[in-house]
């Protein structure tokens, strides 16, 4: 980071440019669309890694049995282009992998849509389903929208109020504009975050008093899951493991692994990386090259990327994870209380 710290003039160019943009927007000069039904944005400040797509999923999954809802996402690292909605027969390189994920997660009980244009395919949304809400995926720099409901994610080992602007650092706009969220939640906790040190991180985050801040941490699923014959995580301990992974920050899931499994052999590829033949190829070496009982282990963002891979997939499982958020009975709240505030027309 300290070698970054050189480019902190070119930083100063993107605040100006971002810092402009942003004021133009708050001071009516750009237009902002409002819609008459809920709009949940989830995003953050920085340049990926903050795990947007769990509580994304934590969301939809709060709402889903009790209201119509949608998620929609710009489909990053998809081969396609414009509005589209998940079906059976998606892939990734159609639709991207998270919302591939979202899809593979909740299959016909939300509806999983991509599209550039944010106010655009939101309007496509509700001229085809009649939905009670739509949760966006990474949508806080998207100014052309306009939603009261805006949830910040900052992770607890990189928080924003620690980072800088592009290029210096990896903030995507200056740290004041968390201001604009209603939620912030610091991400990727540890387990027994005491007390004493969430008051210490709130101080430093200096919310409004109108703001909430809530912290979660990562849960693993006690299963790992295959297309056919999924195992429990205590029966699969004595196994070695081979471990891709093609996401922002793979740190915490591979020691997640080495603390679970015999042996862990690493093969890390960028985020959203697309998986080439010469890709699947490494992998089976690799495989072939592990002895004893093994099986290949990813993500559940990456499987959807490499499910396809029919050479590798016999073998081929992910584990799937989801969050947990303290005062999980106020986040709810929160949440209901926006999207019923619709329905009684306030």
């Amino acid at each position: 980071m300290n070698w970054r710290k050189l480019l902190l003039p070119f930083s100063l160019v993107w605040w100006i440019i971002t810092g402009t943009r942003n004021t133009m927007y708050s001071a009516g000069i750009l237009p902002s669309k409002k819609f008459n039904k809920p709009i949940i944005v989830i995003g953050n400040l920085s340049v990926g890694g903050t795990g947007k797509s769990p509580h994304v999923m934590h969301v939809l999954d709060i709402l889903r049995n009790f209201y119509s809802v949608a998620s929609l996402s710009r489909g990053y690292g998809r081969r396609t282009k414009g509005f589209r909605v998940a079906n059976y027969d998606s892939t990734a390189s159609e639709m991207g992998d998270e919302p591939m994920q979202f899809f593979n997660r909740f299959k016909n009980r939300i509806i999983v849509a991509v599209g550039e244009d944010r106010v655009q395919s939101i309007k496509e949304l509700f001229k085809l389903f009649r939905l009670d809400a739509v949760v966006l995926d990474d949508a806080f720099q998207h100014r052309k929208l306009k939603s009261d409901m805006n949830i910040v994610l900052t992770d607890y080992s990189h928080r924003y109020t620690k980072d800088y602007l592009l290029p210096a650092g990896n903030l995507r706009e200056s740290r004041r504009n968390a201001k604009r969220a209603q939620i912030i939640i610091v991400t990727k906790c540890p387990d027994d975050l005491p007390e004493e040190e969430k008051k210490q991180i709130r101080k430093e985050l200096k919310p409004t008093p109108k703001q909430h801040i809530f912290f979660s941490r990562v849960k693993y699923a006690d299963q790992l899951e295959h297309r056919e014959f999924p195992i429990s995580l205590e029966k699969s301990r004595h196994m070695n493991v081979l471990s891709i992974t093609g996401i922002a920050s793979p740190q915490p899931f591979i020691d997640y692994l080495k603390a679970n499994f015999n042996q862990v052999r690493e093969l890390n590829f960028p985020d959203h990386y697309v998986f080439k033949e010469d890709d699947v190829r490494d992998i089976v070496t690799a495989f072939n090259q592990i002895e004893g009982e093994k099986i290949i282990l990813t993500t559940e963002k990456d499987y959807m990327r490499l499910r396809h891979e029919y050479s590798i997939v016999d073998n081929l499982y992910y584990l799937p994870i989801s969050i947990e958020i303290d005062k999980e009975e106020e986040f709810n709240h929160l949440i209901f209380s926006y999207v019923q505030s619709f329905r009684s027309g306030n």
